[in-house]
């Protein structure tokens, strides 16, 4: 990862939409402000670490206007399919783009909130954000980012001195307002808002938009299928990242797929412990819809969506054959991901395959922790269990990607799974003792700096 400061450039694309697309909005007045995460790493990516702690509050604790960017917050519409049930009601309920700035990689930043407070899209809700909720947003983006998942970056975390009611959770319990930097908060669901609205001018200018800020394309004839196309291939990659990670999202709706391929909103995600394709996240999720397994399957049905939205400004064959690429980039993508974390470097693809095919198969026959089968097997040494003999003959020939000399792999694997993150809380709750939660993260980035390339 590169950690180059870099300068600060402000920016405003999103202006360039217009006033249909999104909603100005004001912050919640938070009667405290207390620091609990701010991520240096990530704003320097994007020149704002030099910001003193008084500055830091005033923008991202009070949502005072970064100079030269966004002259006030904007809630972004949209729709989405829930549990593949479609609302037309929906939006930034309980947050806003406030921000937009450039990266080292000359990619157009949002910064956006989580709990800052209500918006026309809050419905019935309060717009806030529990403090167990920004903690543990935190805690999933930094391990999605040393496991090479393309990920949103918790940028800060602020409580703010309330108390909230919440039905799945003890309460009263603290609130908290959450910062992210992401690579855009467009949506499938921007897209799906615009079918619905059968808004076409709209549609065209969102592709526009798109493909010239987030993928730095001049857009064509063929702009929707184009678009379509890149998405495909960034959300092909995200499932198999997912899978390579262990990681279950929980809520994998089309308003919680972005156009860029990068995750973000986390809810009740979980690490699977084992290689369960059935292990879910959300307790609400009976039917398993969203999980671990499914993955893939969700992601290339959201995909399907925006291919439906798209079909208000372009024919349908040649969305339809673009989609007909997903298993295949896919499949491709698992077995890069998988072999990255194991730390050997891929060779062909049908041989690539069949070595990860057989590790899934020797995962769930053996049911080793996820964690510890990388751990064990990074640079390829894998288990003497006979579960994975097919997986040691299909290895034979495979180089290591990178030795076994940093520090972390003389320790214990990191891991987060439901019981470690419930005791990190237990530390804020009972004891506001925040050592546990710095030492965890301390911990992941220790791990992915073992892992990075």
């Amino acid at each position: 990862m590169d950690t180059t400061p870099q300068p600060y450039r402000p920016e405003t694309a999103i202006l360039d939409l217009g006033d249909a697309f999104s909603d100005a909005v004001s912050a919640a007045h938070f009667p405290e402000t207390h620091l609990r995460f701010r991520n240096d790493r990530a704003a320097a990516a994007v020149g704002l670490e030099t910001l003193g702690g008084a500055e830091w509050i005033e923008h991202f604790g009070r949502f005072v206007p970064l100079p030269g960017s966004l002259p006030h917050p904007l809630a972004l519409r949209y729709h989405g399919h829930q549990f593949r049930n479609y609302n037309p009601e929906i939006g930034d309920g309980r947050g806003f783009l406030f921000a937009q700035l450039r990266d080292g990689d000359d990619r157009v930043m949002d910064l956006a909130t989580k709990g800052s407070g209500t918006t026309p899209w809050s419905r019935f809700g309060d717009g806030r954000l529990t403090l167990k909720g920004g903690m543990r947003e935190v805690l999933a983006t930094e391990m999605l980012e040393a496991l090479g998942v393309k990920t949103s970056r918790s940028f800060s975390l602020v409580e703010t001195g309330e108390q909230l009611e919440r039905n799945d959770e003890p309460s009263p319990t603290r609130a908290a307002v959450l910062v992210r930097l992401s690579h855009s908060h467009i949506r499938i669901g921007t897209f799906q808002r615009l079918a619905y609205n059968r808004e076409a001018e709209n549609m065209t200018k969102l592709v526009g938009y798109v493909l010239r800020t987030l993928y730095d394309e001049e857009p064509g004839d063929d702009a929707p299928a184009r678009l379509l196309d890149l998405v495909v291939g960034r959300t092909a990659t995200l499932a198999a990242s997912y899978m390579a990670a262990g990681f279950v999202h929980g809520v994998l709706n089309t308003d919680n797929i972005n156009v860029t391929g990068e995750s973000f909103d986390y809810g009740p995600w979980r690490w699977a412990p084992t290689w369960d394709p059935t292990f879910t996240a959300a307790y609400f999720d009976h039917a398993g819809l969203y999980a671990f397994g499914r993955q893939p399957e969700a992601i290339h049905w959201n995909a399907m969506q925006l291919a439906v939205a798209l079909r208000t400004i372009s024919e349908a064959q040649p969305l339809i054959d673009i989609l007909e690429t997903f298993p295949e980039r896919y499949q491709r993508a698992v077995s890069d991901a998988i072999l990255w974390r194991l730390g050997v470097v891929p060779q062909e693809p049908v041989r690539d395959r069949a070595l990860v095919q057989a590790i899934e198969q020797g995962l769930v026959k053996s049911g080793v922790g996820i964690d510890r089968f990388y751990f064990d097997a990074f640079g390829g040494t894998l288990p003497e269990d006979d579960a994975f003999a097919d997986a040691r003959a299909a290895l034979v020939g495979y180089a290591p990607r990178k030795t076994r000399d940093h520090p972390y792999w003389s320790g214990e694997p990191c891991s987060m799974l439901i019981d470690e993150v419930e005791t990190v809380w237990s530390a804020i709750d009972e004891r506001d003792d925040w050592h546990p939660f710095h030492a965890k993260i301390a911990a992941i980035r220790e791990m992915g700096a073992a892992l990075a390339d």
